[in-house]
């Protein structure tokens, strides 16, 4: 989970004409809800089916002792060349440094929230807690730490089978994830071409040798994978705005179509691997990625610039990716990129979705593509904000749902959502929870989405990109001074109430 830095990134990717703006592509487009919160007359508990997941979520990098990977690599620059400034508020880091990095410890700097010397502990919070579900990923850069290895490290799958079997014992189903934003540092070497990551000559085959260790040592026991987090954010953070490792400056998604063609070919490689290996040994396998989906909205409601761009913007960060594994193709919207993609088509058994918050946009006729992208709306009352400036819109993860469900007809699994607040009572966190829920219900009672798992973002206070350790998303609160030492908060005992009984309490039915 980061801060998601769609203000360069979903507008990189328009090129939109003024001609189109005029002709006044209007009807259809989106419009700004007032409510938000969806309306309902439910009184008594809402309940979910038995068997629904309760989870919650980590990554790697995020949560573990840095490995030999690109990112670690960018810290090691960060800390040398002292690259810490950043803006008044989270999510205005300057390109290239991390938030604050400097004031912590080498200790902490390199241990994140040292998930991997206190796992046993924390899952058994999260199984204590009423989870029946926890979400990881599995660091390429852990198997395969140096170039030119033929096996994955020993001590690597050893420390995900203990892992993993800890799960087991606690009954909490693994979520895996295969690539949440970071590769190993060789990978973004170069080639005898001069190509490095994504588009090294040898780049799948990298891939298909990491995930074909992966499914030989980790199945069965993992049933649930998602291939790829949020590719659109790792698009235009790394190649685009600059701001994720490689902090490459391309013009567009255009521009970068031979790393989002990549990206769509890694996750079609990956899909018919996991299947393939599952399927040789009868055992079930559900394979996805999860997309950061947003809920954009037109600034000015009545203005036809702000609508259209909006809807351009949805399709291009919400479905685009989705829509080319649905179909085979790789369409970028308000671009001329349109080419297939081999294996790719039909390769979703689920549609993932994280969500967080709304997005408003702002058009301007004389440089339609270059729209203004506002956390919140300075002409209305003061909307409630959490630490990172996000607006409080449950509404939107109802509407994300159910047009995924119109779309793709696929089991819905929410694998990220949550917020940043630091307050010790955190309220602001239980309402956001509970909010967010309620929408879930509804989702899945009058908006037709087949939601089966609700993974809240994040088990642990963790170390949240470029804006460091500041954003404090855990459901247990991490001591970073103290060693790391770990304090539930108030919200996952909500949390725990709800998992157990399978149904959100009746108190939290209306909004």
């Amino acid at each position: 989970m980061t801060r998601k830095r769609i203000a360069l990134g979903a507008v990189a990717l328009l090129a939109v004409g003024v001609a189109v703006l005029l002709a006044g592509v209007y009807l259809g487009t989106p419009s700004r809800g007032v409510l938000t919160q969806t309306p309902g007359t439910a009184t008594g508990p809402l309940s979910f089916p038995v068997g629904f997941f309760w989870g919650a979520a980590l990554a790697g990098h995020q949560a573990e002792t840095q490995q030999a990977s690109d990112w670690t690599a960018f810290e090691d620059e960060v800390v040398r060349e002292r690259r810490f400034d950043a803006g008044a508020d989270y999510g205005t880091t300057v390109p290239g440094h991390i938030r604050d990095f400097g004031r912590w410890s080498p200790a902490v700097q390199h241990a994140k929230s040292a998930f991997d010397t206190h796992y046993p502990a924390d899952l058994a919070a999260a199984a204590d807690m009423g989870l029946n579900a926890v979400r990881i990923s599995i660091e390429w850069a852990r198997l395969f730490p140096r170039p030119g290895m033929t096996a994955p490290a020993p001590e690597g799958i050893a420390y995900y089978r203990d892992v993993l079997a800890q799960m087991q014992t606690r009954h909490l189903t693994p979520f895996v994830t295969l690539f949440h934003y970071v590769a190993p540092r060789w990978f973004f070497e170069a080639d005898a071409s001069g190509r490095r990551g994504w588009e090294r000559g040898d780049a799948l085959e990298r891939w298909r040798q990491f995930v074909e260790a992966v499914a030989d040592a980790f199945i069965p026991g993992v049933e649930h994978w998602c291939t790829l987090n949020e590719p659109m954010v790792y698009l235009y953070n790394g190649y685009i705005d600059g701001v994720y490792p490689p902090l490459e400056h391309r013009a567009d998604a255009a521009a970068a179509a031979n790393v989002y063609a990549a990206l769509l070919e890694a996750h079609a490689l990956a899909y018919r691997t996991l299947h393939r290996v599952a399927s040789a040994r009868h055992v079930p396998a559900s394979v996805g990625i999860t997309q950061a989906a947003q809920a954009f909205a037109p600034l000015r409601n009545w203005h036809p610039a702000d609508r259209v761009i909006t809807r351009l913007v949805t399709q291009a960060w919400n479905w685009d990716f989705l829509d080319a594994i649905q179909s085979g193709r790789m369409r970028i919207a308000a671009s001329d990129v349109d080419r297939p993609i081999a294996d790719l088509a039909g390769t979703q058994d689920y549609v993932g979705v994280n969500y967080y918050t709304r997005v408003y946009i702002r058009g301007d006729l004389a440089h339609p593509t270059a729209p203004t992208v506002l956390y919140r709306d300075p002409a209305q009352p003061p909307e409630t904000v959490n630490d990172m400036g996000w607006t409080f819109y449950p509404r939107g993860l109802y509407a994300v749902l159910s047009e995924a469900a119109r779309r793709y007809a696929k089991p819905l699994y929410i694998l990220e959502n949550g917020t940043a607040d630091h307050a010790d009572d955190d309220l602001g966190r239980q309402r956001y929870l509970t909010a967010h829920i309620r929408e879930v219900w509804y989702a899945m009672h009058e908006g037709g989405a087949d939601v089966r798992a609700y993974i809240h973002w994040s088990l642990l206070d963790n170390f949240e990109w470029v804006d460091g350790f500041g954003p404090r998303l855990g459901l247990i609160a991490v001591d970073y001074e103290h060693d790391f030492a770990r304090k539930p908060r108030a919200s996952a005992a909500l949390f725990g109430e709800i998992a157990r009984s399978d149904a959100l309490p009746a108190r939290y039915a209306s909004p």
